[in-house]
């Protein structure tokens, strides 16, 4: 074997397991009792002895921007931060690269690019935008994971919001092709016309950006593309939800038989716009933060767990994009977290608000990898399985400083948080991308 992991405990989607596990040729081969792993077979030992063996975490929603923006973020730094928040595998949005992924060709850019640079293994976004309805089929031959679609301006001009025509086309191919459409769903009506109206009054406060995109523009969107999904028979993935609110009219689809999952991110159940106000242009992101009773909402319907999936929404920017501008209106909209969706879900979901650990596993792994069609080569530690693993100290306690960070730009709202449960190993493909402990080998 090319590596054994003793010691540890190993969890799974509904237990906790004290087991050793094999690995060779990037695969999970044996998942045995303590000691049974024996010299004669295995290769390298890691003692995980006080640590937690997860499978490896996905993360379905990151901006890497390569090719084209790197200089917001690259493969190479993007992916090292990932491993190193415990990330083995992450799918890159079709924006904000440049060109954004619309066609396969680009497709197989970015796949080129990523087997020179990338850490861990990715998978693609396709585009669903206006002029592209011809390249869906293409695209899903190529192999992209899913579809993404914004229902309102995406903040980069070359990657154009999808109308109500474009969205009704995109999804007849898409359900008859079996794949999932992804959908940032904010309302383009209610937006620009708050938008102007807070302008032109003069207030342009973090507060007034807040109001600007209320979460009613958030049901209204939603309503709206679950109606289309009904119709089409479309899968349906609804990203970064703000507030619990939103739940209302999906869990009502899902009743009538629509299928339709849910993600939120940490930095939504962390911050608050108390925080964003304190913080900054740091932390601006669409939609926007919430209030602290919304924070909680959002937590107790993700242990209810009727929230399926949590993501980083990873988008970095350089800081004069937020800093310079000539308000928060103008500020560039994301956060940059990719290290740090563990982070928080073991700080504030398991030491704070009872989370189960099998909770995150399903958050994290299990849930992304069944929705996306990669179960049971990923989301478990069972053999056969893909050799993706990360292995936590559940009780070690630190504070982030901007050197921790393998981003390229270091400003992050997480900056100078203390954290409870920290990430020492990442494995991906049966490989070690990260590894904050060297004693561990």
């Amino acid at each position: 074997m090319d590596y054994v992991i003793q010691n540890g405990q190993l969890v799974m989607n509904d237990y906790t397991l004290a087991a050793d596990l094999g690995i060779e040729n990037g695969k999970i081969t044996a998942v045995t009792k303590r000691g049974e792993l024996t010299p004669e077979v295995a290769g390298q030992r890691i003692d995980a002895g006080g640590l937690h063996v997860f499978p490896g975490f996905i993360d379905v929603h990151v901006h890497l921007n390569e090719p084209g923006r790197t200089e917001w973020e690259g493969l190479e730094t993007g992916t090292k931060a990932l491993a190193a928040g415990g990330i083995s595998t992450f799918f890159d949005m079709p924006l904000n690269s440049n060109p954004p992924t619309t066609t396969a060709e680009r497709v197989r850019d970015k796949r080129k690019l990523a087997a020179e640079k990338a850490q861990i293994e990715g998978y693609w976004w396709g585009a669903l935008v206006p002029d592209n309805i011809e390249q869906l089929q293409a695209l899903k031959d190529e192999g992209v994971i899913g579809f993404k679609a914004f229902m309102t301006p995406s903040g980069t001009a070359d990657f154009q919001h999808a109308d109500d025509d474009t969205l009704l086309k995109g999804m007849e191919k898409i359900a008859a092709m079996d794949k999932v459409l992804a959908v940032h769903a904010e309302s383009k009506a209610l937006i620009e016309h708050l938008t102007s109206k807070s302008i032109a009054e003069g207030r342009r406060t973090i507060r007034d950006y807040e109001r600007s995109r209320p979460i009613e523009s958030e049901i209204e969107a939603i309503k709206r593309i679950l109606t289309y999904a009904e119709w089409s028979g479309c899968k349906l993935h609804i990203c970064h939800i703000s507030s619990p609110k939103v739940l209302e009219p999906i869990m009502q689809a899902r009743a009538k038989g629509v299928d339709v999952t849910v993600e939120t991110c940490p930095h939504y159940l962390y911050f608050s716009l108390e925080d964003f106000e304190q913080i900054g242009p740091a932390a601006k992101c669409a939609p926007p933060l919430r209030t602290s009773y919304e924070v909680d909402g959002l937590w107790e319907a993700l242990l209810a767990d009727e929230i399926d999936i949590v993501s980083s929404d990873h988008s970095p920017a350089p800081f004069a994009l937020k800093t310079e501008a000539e308000s928060i209106f103008e500020s560039w909209g994301g956060i940059a977290g990719a290290q740090n969706s563990l982070d928080v879900l073991l700080t504030e979901g398991y030491h704070r608000r009872g989370a189960t650990l099998s909770q995150l596993v399903n958050w994290c792994a299990v849930n992304p990898a069944k929705r996306f069609g990669l179960y049971p080569s990923k989301g478990q530690l069972g053999v056969g399985a893909d050799a993706d693993l990360t292995l936590i100290d559940l009780n070690k306690t630190w504070t982030l400083k901007e050197e921790d960070l393998k981003q390229r730009h270091k400003e992050t709202p997480y900056v100078n948080q203390t954290f409870a449960g920290k990430v020492e190993m990442t494995f991906s493909q049966g490989s070690i991308k990260h590894l904050a402990d060297r004693t561990l080998v």
